[in-house]
């Protein structure tokens, strides 16, 4: 599905109510999908629900339940059947392991052999993965000839920007200095969005961002080749709870696997745009993706 067409269905679309987490009681058959705080789970959590409704199964959708951590004890106690997950995320912050695998094939695989252990079933990966990535200018990559991180050793002294919260650990500034040699690069650290407009500005040259970011859409932002791999492997896949294959049945599962096999980068980031930028309601938006691709 092309980016303009679906932001064409979508443009029309008014915003409504704010997201809120659903507390109600379900019934034994009822199939519980839930979603973390941010408009990317927002976005995979209705796809899950609406499409599984579309089949007849009562469906009770949970947004907001909380952290990875969290809303794992969650599906693991019985409260969560299905939710959308980071298979980098599954690997080093569930399952603790403490490097990087170096594929998103292998990234895919550890973490389903180790759900697979607790007794979830863990359904196909999204082509797109949300990680971080460092962005330039499309001018100041013609400039300097850029196409990889390791490219801005040949700039001279140059700005880089991340969040507070980045500065430190695997994928920090620190650890880019030391892993790319890259002591010509200085920081300035900005909230998180605010990377974007520092760059359109030239406060600063180089920006950490996501790479499932709507912001990318535009054509004069160039994303850096992470040849070292350093900041993994983030694609995403259903996670299904022990048990709960009962309720949403191996039908049910490719269904999830076929929102997801039609989930591409140029996909999630419309999808994130109509959100995140113009401010549409998640449901709705995941509602018009749906019918554009006949899952309704």
């Amino acid at each position: 599905m092309g980016r303009r067409s679906f932001l064409a269905g979508v443009g029309g679309l008014a915003a409504v109510a704010a997201l809120g987490g659903c507390a109600s009681a379900s019934s034994e058959d009822t199939v519980i999908v839930g979603s973390k705080g941010f408009a990317e789970s927002w976005i995979m959590g209705e796809l899950y629900a609406q499409a599984l409704r579309a089949t007849g199964r009562t469906v009770d959708l949970r947004t907001n339940v909380g952290s990875s951590e969290i809303i794992d004890k969650a599906m693991m106690s019985g409260q969560i059947d299905v939710f959308p997950e980071y298979t980098g995320v599954i690997v080093s912050s569930l399952a603790g392991y403490p490097e990087i695998l170096p594929t998103a094939q292998e990234t895919f695989d550890y973490a389903k052999n180790w759900e697979e252990e607790r007794g979830v079933t863990v359904g196909t990966m999204t082509p797109f993965e949300n990680k971080n990535a460092i962005a330039v200018t499309e001018q100041y990559a013609a400039q300097y000839n850029l196409t990889t991180i390791e490219d801005l050793r040949n700039v001279g002294e140059f700005v880089y920007s991340t969040y507070p919260d980045n500065v430190e650990g695997g994928s920090g500034y620190e650890a880019i200095v030391a892993n790319y040699n890259l002591p010509n690069m200085q920081l300035k650290t900005l909230s998180i969005g605010l990377n974007y407009q520092a760059l359109e500005a030239g406060e600063i040259q180089a920006a950490d961002v996501f790479t499932t970011d709507p912001q990318l859409l535009r054509s004069n932002l160039v994303v850096l080749t992470d040849t070292l791999n350093m900041f993994g492997f983030q694609n995403v896949v259903p996670l299904v709870a022990p048990g709960a294959m009962d309720r949403l049945g191996d039908d049910g599962l490719d269904l999830l696997n076929t929102i997801n096999d039609l989930l591409t980068l140029e996909a999630i980031q419309t999808l994130n745009a109509a959100v995140a930028v113009n401010r549409l309601d998640p449901a709705q938006v995941a509602t018009q993706f749906l019918d554009v691709n006949d899952l309704l």
